[in-house]
């Protein structure tokens, strides 16, 4: 009776990965067509003219790169979850995600407030022209909401595999702190506190 319980269980759990990671794939997909849209040469939405239009072309297409790997990436691992060792390293890279993409949300929502307020001036030697005020609300409504959803996506998968209790604590707690250092450097770096500290 109790091994049909275990059973049960982790079937339950490899089910709730598989949908977790589908919603990942999705979501990067999503974002990673927004860069491709601009390395193809899309202009709607743009918030300025850049520099070089070849590297604003460029950028965007590494981005989407990127962000395409991002999207597999949850997917094609599917499989290592039932394995121990592979999933410590899922686990460990889902802290990473998590932390980089939140850390990265929080640190530069900050700064578009701050610079919607007129608080902070933000320097973007990338654009020849740009409108700061949209250039903010876009990142702040748009752009970093991405990366925060993303970053939740990625601890809800890692929560799907950690068993209730002492080892989802750990993990959520140093998660926490690191995001909570971590921005804090960001934000002391932005402002001029400390020396650059770069943070994605």
């Amino acid at each position: 009776m109790e091994q049909n319980a275990q059973v049960t269980g982790l079937r339950g759990a490899a089910a709730k990965r598989v949908r977790i990671s589908i919603v990942l794939g999705v979501w990067g997909l999503f974002y990673c067509c927004y860069r491709a849209y601009y390395a193809l040469g899309g202009t709607f939405g743009m918030f300025g003219t850049p520099v070089s239009h070849e590297q604003w072309l460029m950028v965007n297409a590494f981005g989407a790169g990127i962000l395409l790997v991002a999207a597999v990436l949850p997917v094609a691992t599917l499989p290592l979850w039932r394995r121990s060792h592979g999933r410590r390293v899922l686990q460990a890279l889902c802290w990473a995600v998590t932390v980089g993409c939140v850390m990265h949300a929080l640190i530069n929502g900050i700064q578009r407030v701050l610079s919607l307020a007129g608080v902070m001036h933000l320097d973007l030697p990338f654009w020849t022209t740009i409108d700061h005020r949209t250039a903010d609300l876009q990142d702040l409504l748009f752009n970093e909401p991405w990366f925060l959803v993303e970053g939740l996506l990625w601890a809800w998968l890692a929560m799907a595999s950690l068993s209730a209790g002492r080892a989802r604590r750990r993990w959520l707690i140093s998660a926490g702190v690191a995001i909570a250092v971590l921005t804090a450097v960001g934000m002391l770096s932005a402002t001029g506190v400390i020396g650059t500290f770069i943070v994605g």
